[in-house]
C-alpha cells in the first residue's frame, strides 16, 4: 500500500540525480548518464607535425632554423685554414718573406738579417754607469742658432736637440744646456756636413718645426727605436720619429777603436746619425791605414772584416781584410 508522504516532510528534490549534485547518505547512488561517444566528441582534438610542434615549443621552434645555419657556419670556420694577416707575429715565415715594396727599417743600424758576429771591437768599454730606463718621452733643450754652411747648399735642414725623460743628469754633466752646445759645435764645424758644401744647417726650437731632433736616451729606449738585432749598444736614426738617437751608454763609455779619445767619439757618433738624417747610408774603409769614412760604423770596428758581419745580406762592406783609422768628420 503506497503511503502518502508525511505532511510538512519535503519530497526528495527533483534534481539530487543530476551529475554532480550533493546526496546525502540515506539517498541512493546516481549512475551518470551520458550517452556513448559524447565524450570523445568533447576530448580536444590531437595535433600532428608541426602544429603539434609549435603549440609545444611555441616561438622557440622559429630559433632552430637559425642556429642550425649559425653552427654550420661556425664549422665551416673552424676547418678553413686562414692567411696570414700582415704584421701576424705567429704566422709561417711572416718575418722571413717580407712582400714586395715592404720599407726599409726605420732604424738605420739595422741590419738585413740577423748576423752571427764575432767582432771584439764592438763591445763597449769599460767605465761608469749609465742610464738604462727611460719613459720615452723627451725634453727639447732652449736654444737657437743661425744658418751655417754655404748659402747655395742643395741640403738645408733644421734640428733640434734634447734628452730623454729618465737620463741622469749625471750622464751630460748636470747641464743640458752645455749638451746642447756641444752638439751645436759638433755641427757646426767647417770639418761636420756643412763643410761637404752640400750641406746647410740651423739649430731651432722645438715649435720651429725641426727636420730631425738629435736626442741622446736611455739604453731601453734605444733599444726600442733602433732594435736589438745587433747585440752590441749602437745608436741609430730613426725616420719614422725623424730622430737621431744618441745612445747614453755610448756618449758615457764611447767605442774601443777611439779608446780614451771620449770627445772623438762623441764627434764621430752625432756625425755618423746625423749624416743618416741627411740621407747617406753605410761605407766601408776604403784603402788601408785611410781615415775611416764617417759612414763607415766605426762604433764597431775600423775593420771592413769586422764590420762586414753586421750587415749580413746586404754586402755593404766586403770582407776584404782593409783597416782603416778612426775619424769622426766627413770633411776633415
Amino acid at each position: 500500500m503506497n503511503r502518502a508522504p508525511e505532511r510538512g516532510r519535503p519530497g526528495p528534490p527533483a534534481d539530487r540525480y543530476r551529475r554532480g549534485e550533493r546526496r546525502t547518505s540515506a539517498e541512493p547512488l546516481a549512475a551518470a548518464w551520458e550517452p556513448e561517444g559524447t565524450a570523445a566528441l568533447r576530448r580536444p582534438r590531437k595535433r600532428r607535425g608541426v602544429k603539434k610542434l609549435i603549440a609545444h615549443y611555441g616561438w622557440r621552434i622559429y630559433a632552430i632554423p637559425v642556429l642550425l645555419v649559425l653552427t654550420a657556419l661556425v664549422v665551416l670556420d673552424t676547418v678553413q685554414p686562414k692567411s696570414p694577416t700582415p704584421g701576424d707575429q705567429n704566422s709561417t715565415n711572416a718575418a722571413e718573406t717580407p712582400a714586395k715594396g715592404t720599407p726599409e727599417p726605420p732604424a738605420s743600424e739595422v741590419p738585413g738579417k740577423k748576423p752571427q758576429l764575432n767582432v771584439p771591437t764592438a763591445e763597449l768599454p769599460a767605465g761608469p754607469q749609465f742610464s738604462e730606463d727611460g719613459v720615452g718621452t723627451f725634453k727639447v733643450i732652449a736654444g737657437a742658432s743661425a744658418r751655417v754652411g754655404e748659402a747655395n747648399a742643395p741640403k738645408f735642414r733644421k734640428y733640434a736637440i734634447a734628452v730623454e725623460d729618465g737620463v741622469k743628469p749625471a750622464d751630460y754633466n748636470d747641464d743640458a744646456a752645455a749638451f746642447g752646445r756641444t752638439v751645436e759645435g759638433i755641427l757646426s764645424d767647417p770639418r761636420s756636413w756643412i763643410g761637404t758644401k752640400q750641406v746647410a744647417l740651423q739649430r731651432v726650437e722645438a715649435n720651429q718645426n725641426p727636420d730631425f731632433v738629435v736626442s741622446l736616451s736611455t739604453t731601453k729606449t734605444t733599444h726600442t727605436l733602433c732594435g736589438k738585432e745587433i747585440p752590441f749598444e749602437t745608436s741609430c736614426f730613426n725616420s719614422q720619429q725623424k730622430r737621431v738617437i744618441i745612445n747614453v751608454a755610448r756618449w758615457v763609455r764611447g767605442a774601443m777603436v777611439y779608446g780614451s779619445d771620449l770627445a772623438g767619439y762623441r764627434t764621430y757618433v752625432i756625425n755618423h746619425e746625423v749624416g743618416h738624417a741627411l740621407g747617406s747610408g753605410h761605407a766601408a774603409c776604403a784603402e788601408n791605414d785611410a781615415p775611416a769614412p764617417v759612414m763607415m760604423q766605426q762604433t764597431f770596428g775600423v775593420s771592413n772584416d769586422f764590420v762586414s758581419q753586421l750587415n749580413a745580406g746586404q754586402d755593404v762592406v766586403p770582407a776584404d781584410g782593409k783597416v782603416c783609422r778612426p775619424n769622426a768628420f766627413p770633411a776633415g
